[in-house]
């Protein structure tokens, strides 16, 4: 029931009430809304502190954060033994990653070269499922342009999952060569330079 003042809109000393029919409301649709996607580029690795210094801040508030870092590696990780901090951020590293060997090693080792991609696309899908679960209010997805760059995972793939992502707040993507296609797709690229 919605009343108004009497002595603006009433010609008499009554209230206008305006009466509501609780059969007469409009069905109302429920509308899932995504957060913005975020790159940051740099022309070098490692210079995304500023975001993980960000995830355990919104971690600290209250915030559920998923960070990813697809291209370094932690001793026993891997998706099975993510590491939780602040009751709110898990953070999850490949269980082998280029980072725990020299290129050279792993161009002349085809099983160690197979066993770090596997491990790769095993952290991608799990991204995946997290993209559409909607259970995040941050997913950052760090370093995940030079796993397309290194061709382990597909940029057609990024771009569909993306997409159809279901989460109410923001997805970082980090990288130093980034596809156009995905920068179209940006609502805030930034430009870290040292």
């Amino acid at each position: 029931m919605v009343i108004s003042s009497s002595h603006i809109y009433s010609k008499g000393n009554h209230l206008d009430v305006v009466k509501t029919n609780a059969t007469n409301k409009i069905n109302q649709k429920k509308f899932s809304q995504n957060g913005q996607i975020q790159i940051y580029k740099s022309s070098y690795r490692g210079s995304y502190t500023s975001i993980i210094r960000d995830s355990l801040r919104n971690a600290s508030l209250g915030r559920k954060v998923l960070l990813i870092q697809f291209m370094k590696g932690g001793v026993k990780q891997g998706v099975d033994h993510a590491v939780k901090l602040c009751g709110n951020l898990i953070w999850v590293r490949s269980s082998h990653s280029f980072d725990q060997y020299n290129s050279e090693e792993i161009e002349n080792n085809k099983n160690l070269k197979k066993s770090i991609h596997e491990s790769t696309i095993e952290l991608w899908n799990f991204c995946k499922r997290e993209l559409q679960s909607g259970e995040n209010n941050q997913i950052i997805l760090d370093e995940i342009f030079l796993a397309i760059e290194m061709k382990i995972i597909d940029k057609d793939d990024l771009i569909s999952t993306l997409e159809n992502r279901f989460i109410s707040g923001d997805v970082i993507l980090t990288g130093t060569d980034i596809p156009k296609d995905l920068l179209l797709m940006a609502n805030q690229i930034t430009e870290l330079r040292s």
